[in-house]
């Protein structure tokens, strides 16, 4: 029977997709993983070649065998023994590679294990950078705003400082300017007086002003000297006096004054004595 032809195989490039696969591909599978596979894809199927190689010297120890047991000479017999050692040595290959088959499995699955745990210590480490770059940012934020908050705070009081600098600066020099006022003002006033003409000034000492004072008795300090009693005055009798004694004594009598009796003046101030002067005494002349 005639075997079917095959399609001719299409030459040129691979479709940009099928590139793009297997890269994603490759990429996906580590490659501790997709060596540990190769090896044990090759010690399968080297199992499988082996296998192949057991049932066929299967196959011929079976023929000889029923050879010999249809003609039993010496050669088949031989046969028999050579077929039945070829079975067993490709059967011990073929365990040998099974040996080496369940090995590579193995290697295969603790290969995937380690490419686990170094997918997942690469996500720990992922996770670490991201959320230390998220600290970064909110870090360079809140000094964005600390230092915002610490210059509006920084203004405010600085702008107080100011503020009071500028008002006592203001004081000084208004005080200054009223001063430099006054000292023209004056200037000003003296110049205005100079330019008009004076009148002529008397020589020697001015003449004093005389006082009513000066006539007058000087003023004596402390209390007022008691009046004299009248010298002619009867002394007083004791019990109610006659009614027509007291009728003439009330026509004759002046009016009595009430409150205090008017200061009697000493002769000496009454003789026009000259008024104590104050201060030190003049030298008496030698």
């Amino acid at each position: 029977m005639a075997r079917p032809k095959k399609a001719p195989a299409k030459r040129g490039r691979k479709p940009a997709a099928a590139k793009a696969v297997a890269a994603k591909t490759a990429a996906a599978v580590p490659a501790v993983v997709a060596s540990a596979v190769k090896a044990s894809e090759k010690a399968h199927a080297a199992v499988t070649a082996q296998q192949a190689k057991v049932d066929a010297a299967a196959t011929k120890a079976t023929a000889a065998k029923e050879k010999a047991n249809a003609k039993p000479t010496p050669a088949a017999k031989r046969a028999v023994a050579a077929a039945n050692a070829k079975v067993k040595a490709e059967n011990t290959k073929l365990q040998a590679l099974k040996a080496e088959a369940r090995t590579a499995t193995v290697a295969v699955k603790a290969a995937q294990i380690e490419a686990k745990a170094e997918e997942v210590a690469a996500k720990a480490i992922a996770a670490v950078e991201a959320f230390e770059e998220s600290l970064v940012a909110k870090a360079e934020a809140d000094l964005a705003k600390a230092v915002a908050a610490f210059e509006a705070k920084w203004r405010k009081a600085r702008g107080k400082q100011d503020a009071a600098k500028v008002k006592a600066h203001a004081a000084k020099e208004h005080g200054k300017a009223s001063a430099a006022a006054k000292k023209l003002k004056a200037k000003a006033t003296a110049t205005a007086k100079a330019a008009t003409p004076a009148a002529p000034k008397k020589r020697g000492r001015p003449a004093k002003a005389k006082t009513a004072a000066a006539s007058a008795a000087p003023k004596k300090r402390g209390r007022p000297a008691k009046a004299a009693p009248a010298a002619t005055a009867a002394p007083k009798k004791r019990g109610r006096p006659a009614k027509a004694a007291a009728a003439a004594a009330a026509a004759g009598a002046a009016p009595k004054r009430r409150g205090r009796p008017a200061k009697a003046k000493p002769a000496a101030a009454a003789a026009g004595t000259a008024p104590k002067r104050r201060g030190r005494p003049p030298k008496a002349a030698s």
